[in-house]
């Protein structure tokens, strides 16, 4: 699957009116353990350059097995809203690791986070709790309008956040991979 993807990730004071929310306004869709390992190849190592563009992720979610790649745009200002996205379901995690590893390609970190999905109007909502990182809000944009301005409905997704009762919003452009691998790196932005 090919897709254009528009997100946000966030961390809030308490998700406690959100979850309230969500509860009463959204649909429900799953709750899952995902464990995703990242790699990189060593002939154009994804690390080696900032802001970090590209991304290659094995998912196991509960059994449920995936291969992914993001490759992010980002502005002026270092900030990502959005990115290309490819991904495939797989049968055989192991033979696929197998396969990038023979490939030249290596495991560079490990996110192992339990997420809770809902979906309201135009949004993908996920409540995502990350080992060694804590609590965070991801809300992904699933509206049809492929000609949207991703910094227009970032701001929206925020200001979502906000009219629902989220506190003390801090955005990263980074992802969990990065803030796992880089924390003196870590930017917060609050909104």
């Amino acid at each position: 699957m090919n897709k254009f993807e528009i997100e946000i990730q966030v961390k809030v004071k308490s998700n406690k009116k959100l979850v309230a929310f969500l509860r009463r306004r959204a649909k429900f869709i799953s709750k899952s353990q995902q464990i995703d390992e990242y790699f990189s190849p060593r002939h154009n190592d994804f690390l080696s350059k900032r802001p970090i563009k590209e991304w290659l992720r094995l998912r196991n979610a509960n059994g449920n097995y995936s291969l992914n790649y993001k490759n992010w745009y980002f502005n002026k200002e270092g900030k990502s809203f959005h990115c290309d996205e490819y991904e495939t379901k797989i049968d055989q995690l192991d033979q696929a690791k197998r396969i990038l590893l023979a490939l030249g390609f290596e495991r560079i970190v490990i996110v192992d986070k339990v997420r809770q999905v809902w979906t309201y109007n135009d949004y993908e909502i996920a409540l995502d709790s990350v080992k060694n990182l804590g609590a965070f809000v991801e809300i992904e944009y699933l509206g049809k309008d492929k000609k949207v301005n991703p910094e227009k409905v970032a701001e929206q997704m925020v200001n979502f956040l906000k009219e629902v009762g989220c506190e003390e919003i801090m955005i990263n452009y980074v992802g969990y991979p990065f803030q796992l691998l880089f924390p003196e790196e870590v930017k917060h932005e609050k909104q």
